[in-house]
């Protein structure tokens, strides 16, 4: 079966613009909030062999390569993502992607749901290599609320 979990919440930053294609993200990712809905599994996860939650209590991403549609919308984010100390190249492809006007918070609002697929041994984490997959999905749900300069 599927091992599923969670992070959150993230803290990060987002700067887009879309008139000059161009952008940023940052994000900071606590390892130690991470929920698989299973306690007993939370806290395997969390020890030396895997995320190593106690010598790496955060994981990054950091991107400043974002791919425009000829609309101006998102269609993927490029950066580093770090996890356990270790950096590799990370392509967000976004599943979609949309600014609006919010008509509560009287802001433009821009949201996307993002997939991307890394293998974990990479990083340092085989616990379990070959009975438990290499292969991780990894899905981003995000959503940025503009700001006044």
């Amino acid at each position: 079966s599927t091992i599923r979990g969670r992070f959150g919440p993230l803290n990060g930053e987002v700067v887009l613009d879309r008139s000059a294609r161009s952008g940023r993200v940052q994000v900071v990712v606590a390892t130690a909030a991470v929920s698989t809905g299973l306690p007993l599994l939370d806290t395997l996860i969390k020890q030396p062999d895997l995320l190593a939650v106690a010598d790496h209590p955060q994981a990054f991403f950091v991107a400043e390569r974002m791919e425009f549609d000829a609309q101006g919308q998102v269609i993927a984010v490029t950066g580093e993502f770090t996890l356990r100390g270790i950096g590799q190249s990370l392509r967000l492809v976004a599943q979609r992607f949309r600014c609006y006007f919010h008509p509560l918070l009287r802001r433009e609002v821009c949201g996307g749901d993002f997939e991307a697929e890394f293998l974990r041994s990479r990083f340092g984490i085989t616990h379990s290599l070959p009975f438990v997959a290499d292969r991780v999905r990894l899905k981003v749900q995000v959503e940025a609320i503009r700001q006044d300069p």
